[in-house]
């Protein structure tokens, strides 16, 4: 988790021009500010995102990514530019962060979900950082920058080389400390203007614009008990007076709004909390909180999700029985039916929840994805092969989707199938080594058809054709 979190301090305190990057992101030559295109961007974009996706501090929870997206999805359409694409995902990681990767990627540290009081002020640092995105911040900065890429690169490479170790991290941090004497993140104009951006998107959104103004100033007070050591979130996102008081100078123009929370912000953090404790202790502390709010419906929740993470089976069915008949309809509850009978193994009745919450649900891939998991595990591979297929069709870039093809032609047996699925999932992560290797496996098996193999052979030629390119752009590169 540290070594994602120091990845993108440094990413942030050290953004530059990317001709000098490593040889498998796109080389942009002598792109600045202006020739910068959102193409180029948006490629380098899905290269980090191939090493995020990797890291064990991404939170691989479909139902919080999901609600994340659809909250900063709602913003995006409300954006001065609501047809660009963007993707946002969340962190493992307490401290108070977030922060906006080229190509329309924005990532939230769970801290800071758990630190937002209201759904408006989570979406005020969404907005803000959608703010950097559209205003092409990032761009200008790579322009700017360029005699720091090499001091940036040296110090990820030798993270990469030392593979998570504490030196990865020293490695890392030292490229820091000499790049932050010359970028300390963002600059005041720019976060005046994302602030300003933010505040026109979280009002055409319908959120209360007070939410932001109220969150920053909260993040200000309370850096002053931090001395020297900061929220990351003030380090990269310079938060003075002056910018405190211009949102709130702006606010007084603006309607006054009362937005209520969706129950989803509530399921979410509910979630997060529960995930972030050990799991005796998530049990004793919601079982405190139930018993001082005992129809608290979104406690209730937590309750029984902690009980099913300790592995008090009957207690969780009896509390979720319950909340079951009075919560209104929600993917979180209808999703923790299907998960109570996964850990009581009874996957025929988990696999009629998890079709149910589908039903209800159509939008939901948290629920779809559970949908096929059981379907694997209850022997019906061949149900999920054909759902997770169709859902292909239209999402050719969802690792989990892929994931769930190879287990599912696994267990059916198509390995030619099965390799060819995983191949793509090592494709998304970056990982194009074990992506030949899968592809290699696939030709050699047996059981597939003219077409399949066709296809595998295809792109096996188009995965080398990159890494030779990759290659030869870091010759170029060295060579300049």
């Amino acid at each position: 988790m540290r070594q994602f979190f120091t990845f993108i301090f440094v990413f942030l305190y050290g953004l530059a021009s990317f001709d000098a990057l490593a040889s498998g992101l796109p080389d942009l030559g002598d792109a600045g500010a202006d020739d910068f295109s959102l193409a180029q961007e948006r490629q380098l974009g899905e290269e980090i995102m191939r090493e995020v996706r990797r890291d064990p501090a991404w939170l691989d929870d479909p139902l919080v990514e999901e609600y994340i997206n659809r909250l900063g999805q709602r913003l995006v359409a409300a954006s001065a530019e609501p047809g660009r694409a963007f993707e946002f995902f969340v962190v493992k990681d307490p401290m108070l962060n977030a922060f906006a990767l080229p190509g329309g990627y924005i990532g939230v540290h769970t801290g800071l979900i758990l630190a937002a009081q209201s759904e408006s002020e989570l979406a005020g640092v969404l907005g803000h950082e959608i703010g950097h995105v559209t205003q092409h911040h990032i761009a200008q900065m790579v322009g700017k920058q360029k005699q720091m890429t090499m001091m940036m690169l040296a110090s990820l490479l030798a993270a990469v080389a030392a593979g998570g170790s504490r030196a990865s991290e020293a490695a890392i941090m030292a490229g820091a400390a000499g790049t932050s004497q010359a970028q300390l993140g963002y600059s005041r104009d720019f976060e005046r203007e994302a602030d300003r951006i933010g505040l026109q998107t979280l009002e055409a959104a319908g959120f209360d614009v007070r939410g932001m103004a109220g969150f920053f100033e909260r993040l200000q007070r309370a850096s002053r008990l931090y001395e020297n050591n900061a929220p990351v979130y003030l380090r990269t996102h310079p938060l003075t007076t002056e910018r405190i008081s211009d949102m709130e100078n702006r606010v007084m123009n603006m309607p006054y709004r009362q937005v209520l929370d969706s129950p989803d912000f509530s399921y979410v953090r509910v979630r997060l909390r529960v995930q972030s404790l050990p799991a005796a202790e998530a049990v004793q502390a919601f079982a405190g909180l139930v018993a001082g709010s005992p129809n608290d419906t979104v406690l209730r929740y937590g309750l029984a999700l902690a009980q099913l993470r300790f592995g008090r089976l009957e207690d969780a069915k009896h509390i979720f029985d319950d909340l079951r008949r009075t919560a209104k309809p929600s993917p979180f509850i209808a999703i923790l039916s299907g998960e109570m009978a996964m850990a009581r193994r009874d996957t025929d009745a988990a696999i009629n929840a998890f079709s149910a919450a589908c039903k209800a649900f159509p939008e939901s891939m948290s629920a779809a994805y559970a949908l096929a998991d059981a379907q694997i595990t209850g022997g019906r591979a061949q149900d999920a092969e054909r759902n997770v297929r169709r859902a292909l069709a239209s999402r050719s870039s969802d690792m989990r989707l892929w994931g769930l093809l190879a287990r599912a032609n696994g267990a059916l047996g198509k390995h030619t199938a099965q390799h060819r699925a995983q191949a793509e999932v090592y494709a998304l992560q970056g990982d194009y080594r074990a992506t030949v290797e899968q592809l290699e496996l696939a030709r050699r098996s047996k059981d597939g058809d003219f077409y399949e193999l066709s296809a595998v052979e295809a792109r096996l030629h188009e995965i080398r054709a990159r890494m030779d390119e990759g290659k030869r752009s870091g010759q170029r590169k060295s060579e300049r």
